[in-house]
C-alpha cells in the first residue's frame, strides 16, 4: 500500500508538472522594496483656494520633479512657479466633468484595489530583476486624475496611472470625447497592471532599429509581448495585447492562415510606410487582411515567432531575447510552422 501511494504521488507531481506554466520563476529569493502607491490623485483635490499655499508645498515636496511633469501635461501649467499655477490647479480640480470623473474614481477604485495592486507589481517587479538584475526598478506607483491625457508613463522610476483612463468601458465621458469603442473597450480596471508592465518596458527596451521594416516592427512587439507575458505568466493573452476573447479565438483559429499572408510576397521586408501603418496600427480591425481581422496584426504573429523562437531556443534567456537586434535571425530561427 504504502509503495503504491509513493507511485501516486509521483504521477501527481507529474502531471502537476506538466500542467505548469512555463514562464513561471522562482523569485522567493528577489529582495526588492515592496511598491508603494502614493495617491496624487486624493492629495490633489483637497487642495482649495484655503489651503493652496500649504497644499502646494506639500505636494512640491511630496511628489517632486514628478508634480511639475504632472502640471505641464495635464493641467498646462508651467510648473509652480507659473503666475497663473494657483488660478490652472483650482480650475482643474474644480472643473465639472474632471470632478465627476475623480468621484468615478473613488467609487471604483477602494483602498483594497490599490493594496493588492501594490502586491501585484511588486511580483512583476521581483520577476523583472530576476530576468534583468542589473536594470533599474520601478520603486513606486503613482495614480492620478490626468483630465484625460494619458493612461500610463513611466518617470523617475515611477509608474504613473491616469485613473480616468479607466472608469469602465461605457463610462459616459469617453462618448463625450468621442473616443471609439476600439479603445473605450480597454478602459477598464483588468488593463491596468497589463498595460502598466506594457509602458514600463516600452522605455526599457525601445524600438529604434534604424531599418524600418516590418519585420523589425514585428519581432519587436513579439519579444515585448513575450517580455510582459513572463512578468504576468498567469495573465490571459487577451488582456496583454488589448484583443477581445473573440479576437484571440480568430488569430487562433486561423494562424496558418495569417502566416501565409505575411510568408506571401515576402511581406515581412517591407518598408512602404502605408503598408506598415495597415498592419501594426490601432483600430477597429486590419482592413488588408478581413474586417473579422484584429488590429496590430503584424504584433500578434511577431509574438507567435518569439514564443516559437523561444521554444527551439532553449539556452536563450529573456535577458538574451530583449537584447537580440536581429530580427532575421529570431525568424530563421524560431522554425515558425504553425
Amino acid at each position: 500500500m504504502k509503495a503504491f501511494f509513493v507511485i501516486y504521488l509521483v504521477i501527481i507531481s507529474f502531471l502537476v508538472g506538466c500542467n505548469s506554466n512555463s514562464l513561471e520563476v522562482d523569485i522567493s529569493n528577489i529582495n526588492i522594496d515592496p511598491i508603494k502607491v502614493i495617491r496624487l490623485d486624493k492629495d490633489l483635490f483637497s487642495i482649495t483656494s484655503e489651503n493652496f499655499e500649504l497644499k502646494s508645498r506639500y505636494l512640491d515636496k511630496k511628489y517632486g520633479q514628478f508634480y511639475n511633469r504632472f502640471l505641464i501635461n495635464s493641467i498646462h501649467s508651467n510648473g509652480t512657479t507659473d503666475s497663473l499655477y494657483k488660478g490652472l490647479v483650482l480650475s482643474f480640480v474644480n472643473d465639472k466633468d474632471i470632478n465627476e470623473a475623480n468621484n468615478y474614481v473613488k467609487n471604483i477604485y477602494s483602498d483594497d484595489y490599490f493594496e493588492e495592486l501594490a502586491q501585484n507589481t511588486t511580483e512583476c517587479v521581483k520577476r523583472f530583476k530576476y530576468h534583468f538584475p542589473k536594470k533599474t526598478i520601478p520603486k513606486k506607483i503613482i495614480t492620478c486624475v490626468t483630465g484625460w491625457n494619458y493612461s500610463m508613463a513611466y518617470t523617475d522610476s515611477s509608474l504613473i496611472i491616469g485613473l480616468d483612463m479607466y472608469l469602465g468601458d461605457t463610462a459616459k465621458f469617453y462618448r463625450m470625447l468621442s473616443l471609439p469603442q476600439y479603445q473605450t473597450k480597454n478602459f477598464t480596471k483588468d488593463h491596468i497592471l497589463p498595460d502598466m508592465m506594457r509602458a514600463w518596458l516600452l522605455t526599457e527596451f525601445d524600438n529604434s532599429e534604424p531599418i524600418n521594416t516590418l519585420i523589425n516592427h514585428t519581432i519587436f512587439y513579439g519579444k515585448l509581448y513575450y517580455a510582459i507575458n513572463n512578468l504576468l505568466p498567469n495573465t490571459p493573452d487577451s488582456l496583454i495585447i488589448s484583443y477581445s476573447d473573440l479576437q484571440i479565438k480568430y488569430c487562433t483559429k486561423y494562424e496558418k492562415k495569417l502566416w501565409g499572408y505575411f510568408a506571401e510576397k515576402n511581406r515581412l521586408y517591407e518598408n512602404d510606410l502605408k503598408i506598415l501603418r495597415e498592419l501594426t496600427s490601432d483600430g477597429p480591425f486590419t482592413g488588408a487582411i478581413s474586417k473579422d481581422c484584429p488590429p496590430r496584426i503584424a504584433m500578434w504573429v511577431g509574438w507567435q515567432i518569439v514564443k516559437s523562437y523561444m521554444k527551439n531556443n532553449k539556452e536563450v534567456t529573456l535577458s538574451d531575447l530583449m537584447n537580440e537586434t536581429d530580427a532575421q535571425k529570431i525568424l530563421s530561427k524560431s522554425k515558425y510552422r504553425p
